[in-house]
This record gives C-alpha cells, sequence and structure tokens, in this order.
C-alpha cells in the first residue's frame, strides 16, 4: 500500500507509489542506515527485492500495454 501525505508535493509520473515505496524501503533498511552502505550495494545484495520487482512490472507495463489485458505469458507469446 502506498505511503501518502498530505505535506508532500503530488507525484503525476508513472507507478509513483511504488517508487516513493521502494525509495523508502531502500533508504530506511538497516544496509543503508547502519552498515552505511550505498541504496545500490543493497540492491545487488538482495534487498527490498519485492518492491524492485513490483516496480520494474508497472514500468514494464507501461511500455507493453498488452501484458495490462492479456497477461504477461499470453503478451510474450503474441510478440
Amino acid at each position: 500500500m502506498p505511503k501518502y501525505y498530505e505535506d508532500k508535493e503530488e507525484d503525476n509520473r508513472a507507478c509513483a507509489g511504488i517508487r516513493e515505496d521502494f525509495k523508502a524501503c531502500l533508504l530506511q533498511h538497516d544496509c543503508v542506515v547502519k552498515e552505511g552502505k550505498k541504496p545500490s550495494e543493497c540492491l545487488k545484495e538482495g534487498h527490498c527485492k519485492a518492491l524492485q520487482t513490483s516496480f520494474f512490472e508497472c514500468k514494464r507495463s507501461m511500455v507493453m500495454p498488452k501484458i495490462c489485458t492479456l497477461g504477461a505469458a499470453r503478451a510474450i507469446m503474441m510478440a
């Protein structure tokens, strides 16, 4: 569930809610906060993997609209 706040600017980009949750997950993860690593390093270690996958799928659905109507397996077969 995306986290929305009243005091922040509205983000009209595609997948804004997932992007925000993904960013928050990385920046608040122990890998970044306690160990002092870069978020990109934590991604390579597999942290916040579910949100990363959701964000990727959301962005991909913007490029491949057949996925929304047909489902991933059928859209790939028809391409």
